[in-house]
């Protein structure tokens, strides 16, 4: 399609109303007995485990926006992001539920702003809304697993808005939900890609960076350091399951939590199969995400990374901290 007739069409409002259609037309009449509100949180949090059994009809509020904000303690970007956080909001319903996404896009916005939840529905489901408006779809949760939902065919490009931060995870659970566990946590790579600027300046987006694949940060949730200056914690016995997602463009994650082995890893995030167990790294994707999970035998602090070390330069890792009594039958040290 010629970019100019695409660039009519979106202020036209016409791309919302041809996405729209199909995703509506599929589900029409699909509609579940209960409806109940999503409940989001911000990473390295995630919403209460799924115990029900039936399916539900599950709202979901969400607000695009843009704003500057920090990258690191010297530099700050101009974000684009869902419910101004980076990235969104973990977003968790069951197979078979009837999910309705309605997207505001925050009247300061310059952009208009999509989401795209293809991999859960199985079809057609993008939202798109300009700026000061507010759309809608309904979808099936048709697909168990851990997905990333991110940004599709916006002007000025898809790209800069996902690496921007127009991004978040979307888990959907079996029936009855995971197996319970400890603790849980979410886990994101993103990818920046600024022009050279000096300390404490508002970085730009560099289409350029992007192709030659010069990434000026590869973060986990958001900035540099942030499992670092606030770790993720647990204790001693605990297991931690961990939804991980790579939002990049450029670089795979070899994902790895130095001191611990994985004890069980879902690849692409496929809870409807047996996952693999005792995995020292998992390879996740551009676009897609994984589910690990292990349980803590001793006390210290463990590096979660992205094997590729180099990349922990630019902030691919965090700390979990693991509080409890030694155990001196595994490890003595001196």
């Amino acid at each position: 399609m010629p970019k100019s007739l695409l660039h009519n069409m979106r202020h036209a409002g016409l791309i919302s109303a041809l996405v729209m259609a199909p995703c509506l037309a599929i589900n029409a009449g699909v509609v579940s007995a209960e409806t109940i509100q999503a409940q989001l949180t911000k990473a390295p949090n995630v919403p209460a485990p799924i115990t029900r059994t039936q399916p539900a009809t599950v709202v979901v509020n969400l607000e695009a926006s843009e704003w500057v904000g920090p990258i690191s303690d010297d530099n700050n970007y101009e974000f684009w992001g869902i419910n101004g956080m980076v990235p969104g909001p973990m977003i968790r319903v069951m197979v078979g539920d009837t999910v309705e996404i309605r997207l505001k896009n925050k009247s300061g916005s310059k952009q208009s702003h999509n989401l795209d939840f293809t991999k859960v529905s199985g079809g057609a489901a993008l939202v798109n809304a300009e700026p000061g408006k507010e759309a809608q779809i309904t979808f099936k949760a048709a697909n168990q697993g851990v997905f990333i939902y991110q940004s599709s065919t916006a002007a000025p490009s898809n790209i800069q808005h996902v690496l921007s931060g127009m991004h978040g995870l979307i888990v959907v659970e079996p029936v009855g939900g995971l197996k319970p566990v400890e603790k849980e946590f979410y886990v994101m790579q993103s990818e920046f890609y600024m022009k050279d600027g000096k300390k404490n300046d508002t970085l730009v987006y560099s289409e350029q960076k992007v192709k030659e694949a010069d990434a000026s940060y590869i973060v986990h949730n958001g900035h540099m350091t942030a499992l670092v200056k606030v770790p993720l914690r647990s204790k001693v016995g605990e297991t931690t399951r961990w939804f991980y997602g790579n939002a990049g463009v450029n670089f795979d994650s070899s994902w790895h939590v130095i001191g611990e082995m994985l004890d069980r890893v879902w690849p692409a995030g496929n809870v409807a199969k047996a996952p693999l167990e005792h995995i020292q790294s998992t390879l996740v994707t551009p676009g897609e995400a994984t589910l690990g999970e292990f349980k803590g035998e001793m006390p210290g602090t463990f590096v979660s990374v992205d094997h590729s070390l180099f990349r922990t330069e630019k902030g691919a890792l965090g700390l979990l901290k693991i509080d409890g009594p030694t155990n001196p039958a595994l490890f003595k040290g001196l």
